[in-house]
This record gives C-alpha cells, sequence and structure tokens, in this order.
C-alpha cells in the first residue's frame, strides 16, 4: 500500500476516490476492467497508488446510457467486491441506484452507498436507514438517458442544486439516517451545460456551508472536451488543474480515474495549504 514519502509536509485532508467501472459503456474505461481478473487487478493498482477510497460501478450512467437490469448489475459488482474486500482495508463504495443492489454490497462489506439519483427512491432510503454506510447523495437532473437534453434552473443552478439536496437530506434524516453519515455530491455533468459545471465549480463554499462532506466527480467529463477540443484521452491536464483548484477550496473528496496523478497533485499542494477560491485562482 502507498505511504506518503515526505511525512513532514502538511497533507491536504482531500480523499482521493479511484473509480472501478465494471461496465462494459462508461464514458472513459467502459469494458477496460470489464472481466472479474482486471477489475481487481485494476482495484489493487489504484490502493498501491495511494486511492484512500474506491468506487466500484456495474451500470454506466454517462448521458444517454441505458439501464441495467438487477441482476446483471448484481454479477458484475458482487464478486469483484467480495474479492477486494479480502484484501484491502480502505474503505470501498458501491456506486449504485438499485436498492437490491445496495443491500447485497452492504451485507458483503460495503462501506458507502454511491447514489447518483440522490435517494429519490423510498426503497433507496430504506436501505439506507437499515444500515451503518456512509451515503452519497448526488444530484442528477432526470435520468442518465435524458438529463442532457435541455438541462436549465430558472433560479440558477448553484440555489437549486442547494434546495435540492437539502430536500433530500431531510427525507434521510426522516428515514433515521445520522448526519455524519451524509455526502453531498452537486453532480458535475449530471444534467448541466459547461456553464452550470463552471458556476458549481466555482461556489463550492456553498456546498461546504450545508454541514456535510463534498464530493465532486469532474474526472475526464465532458465539459472539459467542450472547453479545450480535446478528447477524452487528453484530458489529463484539465482534470488535474480543476481537481487542484477544489482541493485548495476544501473538497473532502475526489472522484478520479487517475489516482497516482491526483496523489501527487495533493503531495505537492500539502505545503500551500493556504484555501483559495476558485475564482480568484482564475481571475
Amino acid at each position: 500500500m502507498y505511504v506518503p514519502k515526505y511525512l513532514g509536509f502538511i497533507m491536504l485532508n482531500t480523499k482521493i476516490m479511484g473509480i472501478l467501472n465494471v461496465t462494459p459503456d462508461s464514458c472513459y474505461d467502459g469494458g477496460r476492467f470489464l472481466t472479474f481478473d482486471h477489475a481487481v487487478a485494476h482495484a489493487l493498482e489504484m490502493i498501491e497508488q495511494g486511492a484512500d477510497i474506491l468506487d466500484i460501478g456495474g451500470e454506466s450512467t454517462r448521458p444517454g446510457a441505458t439501464p441495467v437490469d438487477v441482476q446483471e448489475e448484481l454479477d458484475r459488482v458482487l464478486p469483484v467486491l467480495a474479492a477486494i474486500r479480502t484484501k484491502v482495508s480502505v474503505p470501498i463504495s458501491v456506486d449504485t441506484m438499485k436498492p437490491e443492489v445496495a443491500l447485497k454490497s452492504v451485507e458483503l462489506g460495503a462501506d458507502i452507498i454511491n447514489d447518483v439519483t440522490g435517494f429519490r427512491n423510498p426503497a433507496m432510503r430504506e436501505v439506507a436507514a437499515s444500515c451503518n454506510a456512509d451515503l452519497c447523495l448526488m444530484h442528477m437532473l432526470g435520468e442518465p438517458r435524458t438529463m442532457q437534453s435541455d438541462p436549465h434552473y430558472p433560479n440558477g443552478v448553484v440555489n437549486e442544486v442547494i434546495e435540492w439536496l437539502e430536500a433530500r437530506i431531510e427525507l434521510l434524516l426522516k428515514a433515521g439516517v445520522s448526519q455524519e453519515r451524509i455526502i453531498v455530491d452537486p453532480g458535475i455533468g449530471f444534467g448541466k451545460t459547461v456553464a452550470h459545471n463552471l458556476d458549481i465549480l466555482q461556489n463550492l463554499h456553498r456546498f461546504k456551508e450545508l454541514g456535510f462532506r463534498v464530493l465532486i466527480g469532474v474526472s475526464r467529463k465532458s465539459f472539459m472536451m467542450k472547453i479545450t477540443g480535446k478528447d477524452r484521452q487528453d484530458l489529463l491536464p484539465p482534470t488535474l488543474a480543476v481537481n487542484a483548484l477544489l482541493m485548495m477550496q476544501g473538497a473532502d473528496i475526489l472522484r478520479v480515474h487517475d489516482v497516482q496523478e491526483h496523489r501527487l497533485c495533493r503531495e505537492v499542494l500539502g505545503p500551500l495549504k493556504e484555501p483559495v477560491s476558485f475564482a480568484t485562482a482564475i481571475a
């Protein structure tokens, strides 16, 4: 397992969540880790590179993605989760919107349920209340198949996403979930235009003011393709640039494909810990 080399340096508190997509159709790495052996090997590689958390997903949530049935998602996720759980001690998150998958995953030792629908399904809230796992509550406009068709927020994307998150938090609290288990994610790219995404990134402090841990996922997302004109495989530098600013703003968890590069970025930023605002940094 990776151990920081320069232990005398101040370490940023941002956790690095390594993405493990056990899917054939995810935007960047679909099909690369679909087989059991490749998935487990990549998980262990990310731990060696310094991942603080692993996030396993068995269903693509890219724009326009076609849903998979419950059994297929279980068949993709559970064997990999079971194998990894016996080999590593870091927290394991399961990225799912299905109550059946969430419940089985927690029973196998998953530490976090990462629901891109924000626990809008009452059955997901029942699972959340029945276990001790942490819960990542993400905002998504509509569903993956339709979320990018015409996203708009008449009262401003930051205001509306915060209001939506607050309403979902209240439902979880009423279901019996304790506050310390909740993580919020504004859902970059999930029903947002480029301008919406940038507005959210410039206002991380607004989401921090909710009083919960904040997870952000920008890794190789298409809004950076639109800004730079580059293909997805060339988006590591823009991803690192945005995530460096998010680290300095106090993001609690960054969900990334490229663990080692983000770990090195965090190490270098540690001694420069004085927070900066996104808007000031890009002015």
